[in-house]
């Protein structure tokens, strides 16, 4: 009778463990981003995200970007829905400095896409901004995710904060070297100047330009249609990195639609001289006052090498710091 007990009660036990729904997985409820202040630098080509940790949540799982909003609560501004046009290579093509030699060849490999600022991938979570990013405007956002996988789906309120924010300089522009010289028109002879303090402003977003200038302490334009900034020697000067259009000549500056970010693309080679990205430069002592240096017989010999790193319109300023123009 006893063992008839112990079977009976095995039996039921079977039968409501048979009856008890048992859970598919697990969901965590500290899913997360490694870093939840997200950095959107605007019109950079590729800013991405870390991935969501999903905690050790059960796969398969996908996520939803919900209630993009200001940290006010205020909705989200109209750019992060609108498409703009952005110039890209098509699908499976890239820039080949050794082929890529002029534009019409440049263009069959690019076209106008449209394309939203930012992407969120629903299978990672991670936020991917372009260089249509450059429209949205700087400020601080926040938003929910909903999570869904094998458990059932959840939601994270204000999971992290998109920073949009301006490319700082290094993201734009480097300095690689500057120096100078003045020397003595009769002798020949050189003596040290203040290495010339070089600067890159962004002004616009559109096209590729590098406009340069060279100014004297007090921020006057040197012009070099005049003849006031002349090549020194065999030596190269910013001519010699203009790969895509011919370098147009102004009262006040030197300018280069250089079409490929970076720019210069590459070193100047010759075979006897690896030069870098230096360029070269004379002002005649006819327009010049160099500290130190008897006036009218020195001439300013600027050197400097710089380097763009995104499209859009620069303007490059090269300031001799100890010279005053005439």
């Amino acid at each position: 009778m006893m063992k008839f007990k112990y079977i009976l009660a095995a039996g039921l036990l079977v039968s409501i463990a048979a009856c008890t729904k048992i859970d598919d997985g697990f969901q965590s409820s500290a899913i997360r981003y490694k870093n939840n202040d997200i950095f959107a630098k605007r019109g950079l080509i590729l800013t991405q995200s870390d991935r969501i940790n999903a905690d050790g949540s059960t796969p398969p799982y996908t996520f939803k970007m919900l209630n993009l909003r200001g940290v006010d609560g205020s909705p989200a501004p109209k750019e992060f829905s609108t498409e703009y046009e952005v110039l890209v290579f098509k699908t499976g093509e890239s820039f080949n400095i050794a082929t890529d030699t002029t534009v019409a060849l440049l263009d069959k490999k690019r076209e106008l896409q449209k394309k939203f600022p930012m992407y969120f991938n629903e299978q990672s979570g991670q936020l991917t901004f372009n260089k249509a990013s450059a429209n949205l405007p700087i400020g601080k956002y926040v938003f929910d995710v909903e999570m869904t996988n094998p458990t059932g789906t959840k939601v994270f309120p204000s999971l992290a904060t998109i920073n949009v924010v301006d490319p700082i300089g290094e993201d734009l522009f480097v300095v690689n070297s500057t120096g100078a010289a003045g020397a003595h028109d009769v002798t020949g002879a050189f003596l040290d100047m203040k290495a010339p303090k070089v600067t890159a402003k962004k002004i616009s977003n559109n096209g590729a330009r590098a406009i340069l200038k060279i100014v004297d302490r007090n921020g006057v334009t040197f012009n070099p249609k005049a003849g006031e900034i002349i090549k020194r020697g065999d030596r190269p000067i910013f001519e010699n990195y203009a790969k895509f259009n011919p370098v147009l000549i102004t009262d006040t500056a030197m300018i280069c639609d250089f079409e490929v970010a970076p720019f210069p693309l590459a070193r100047y080679v010759t075979p006897a001289t690896d030069w870098g990205f230096l360029m070269y430069y004379r002002i005649p002592s006819q327009f010049v006052n160099i500290d130190g240096m008897a006036p009218g017989l020195y001439s300013a010999n600027p050197r400097f090498e710089f380097q763009l790193k995104l499209e859009g319109t620069y303007v490059i300023e090269v300031k001799l710091t100890d010279v005053t123009k005439k």
